[in-house]
């Protein structure tokens, strides 16, 4: 794989050959990538997969019109190919008068922060291979455990590189580990299945595979027997492998893209309060070996840690450039690149801060409730914020949490669900968008 000097002269070298071909401007993103993973089931070793990748993008502007092309054949004749395509391309493109590289000024220079996210990924199959039996081993040994879809454990290096003829080049390497099981509880027609997962930066931050697979086989068992419910409002309790997607409703309402088009719920809520005055969401770009860490966004400006909610008030929008000219505002270091297109937003690693509250007196003060442990489907209205996904969990009454339930229905709309919000004191950094158990009271349940 190459370095990442090697990266940027990749791009560097595609955006000569735009300026040389007549481009008045333009940028470019290199991605290369080299992963490896195994499976297994039952024992025994069923898949390996290796797979390498490259992929160079370029846009490039011709006055107020742009064309943006990609490509994995790196040779110097197709490149020169890909460039006169992509001129042809924006001259015959309508005139975007918000379009066009970062602001030059605000451009990253310096050295990049020092955020460890590569350790190589050396791992071997036979490593993989061990990682991924103990595993399911672990997940087969739980007592109700009746049969098995699988375990597994990957580990990839990637490495990407960004440049723009105004000046701005930059490149960094992150690796990641992963293992995984999942497994089935039960027989005779009454089988759940559930999973568990762990990721890291670094091999030396992966679980144990064993507690991984423990963990996916003790959640398979404890859906078994599900009860029926009744329908009506209750309390209910997000556990945390679910609460991080309340947090991504709200990125997508406040992106870039949602305000300038006016399809979000919370378009004309910036500085006012949309969460409970107890919750407060960071975004953190600079967390060592975070999942989503990066010295730079997609248009080579510096990253900040950031609050886009305080004490319940939105503090911010997410805005790559071009969406930042359209408001009359800065571009905040959210944009995101793909190896083709123009840039979008992404966060990084983005958490609710944890409330003061354990995820026992959450659950304690409810007399009939749910924890919801799975959410199934999309039904999010990101205009409207109205909310109604499948979900599956346990049944809380009188403060206990006591069977399983399936087949419900939560239902409510989200401007109301986020000021109703109440997180716990639990928050754990396990993924890229992180949150405590929260626990939000008077959404409707639709029971079978």
């Amino acid at each position: 794989m190459l370095t990442e000097s090697q990266a940027c002269e990749r791009v560097h070298d595609i955006v000569d050959r735009a300026r040389a071909a007549g481009a008045d401007a333009s940028d470019a993103v290199f991605a290369a990538d080299r992963s490896l993973s195994v499976s297994v089931r039952m024992g025994a070793l069923e898949d390996v997969e290796r797979s390498e990748s490259e992929e160079l993008g370029l846009r490039l502007f011709v006055g107020l019109r742009s064309a943006s092309v990609s490509t994995s054949d790196l040779s110097s004749e197709s490149l020169d190919a890909l460039v006169e395509r992509a001129i042809a391309m924006a001259r015959e493109a309508p005139e975007d008068k918000w379009a066009g590289l970062a602001p030059q000024e605000r451009l990253m220079h310096g050295s990049p922060p020092l955020l460890d996210l590569d350790d190589g990924a050396n791992e071997d199959p036979q490593t993989l291979k061990a990682r991924a039996l103990a595993a399911e081993d672990a997940a087969r040994a739980v007592p109700g455990v009746t049969n098995s879809e699988g375990g597994s454990a990957g580990a990839s290096r990637s490495v990407m590189a960004i440049a723009t003829s105004h000046g701005f080049t930059g490149a960094y390497a992150q690796t990641s580990h992963g293992v995984s099981a999942s497994v089935l509880a039960g027989g005779d027609g009454a089988m759940e299945r559930d999973h568990a997962h762990h990721s890291a930066r670094h091999a030396m931050m992966l679980e144990a595979p064993e507690a991984v697979g423990r963990l996916a086989g003790e959640r398979a068992v404890a859906r078994l027997d599900p009860a029926k419910l009744s329908s009506g409002a209750m309390p209910v309790v997000f556990d945390r492998r679910v609460s991080a997607g309340l947090v991504g409703h709200l990125l997508g309402a406040i992106g870039g893209a949602a305000i300038t088009r006016k399809t979000s719920f919370l378009l004309d809520c910036l500085g006012k309060q949309v969460f409970a005055k107890g919750v407060t969401i960071c975004d953190d770009p600079h967390r060592p070996r975070g999942l989503r860490s990066r010295p730079f966004d997609g248009e080579g400006l510096p990253v900040l840690p950031i609050k886009l909610i305080d004490a319940g008030m939105l503090e911010t929008w997410l805005l790559d450039s071009a969406s930042a000219r359209q408001l009359g505002l800065e571009p905040t270091g959210h944009a995101a690149r793909g190896g083709a297109g123009a840039p979008g937003v992404a966060p990084s690693n983005l958490y609710m801060q944890p409330g003061s509250i354990p995820p026992e007196t959450l659950v304690g003060e409810i007399d009939r409730g749910v924890l919801v442990t799975e959410l199934i489907g999309q039904g999010v209205n990101g205009v409207t914020g109205d909310y109604s996904r499948g979900a599956a969990g346990f049944l809380i009454e009188k403060g206990e949490i006591t069977r399983a339930v399936s087949e419900i229905t939560i239902a409510g709309n989200l401007k109301d669900m986020f000021l109703a919000l109440t997180p716990a004191n639990d928050l754990e950094f396990r993924y890229g968008i992180n949150a405590p158990t929260l626990r939000i009271d008077g959404m409707t349940i639709a029971g079978a």
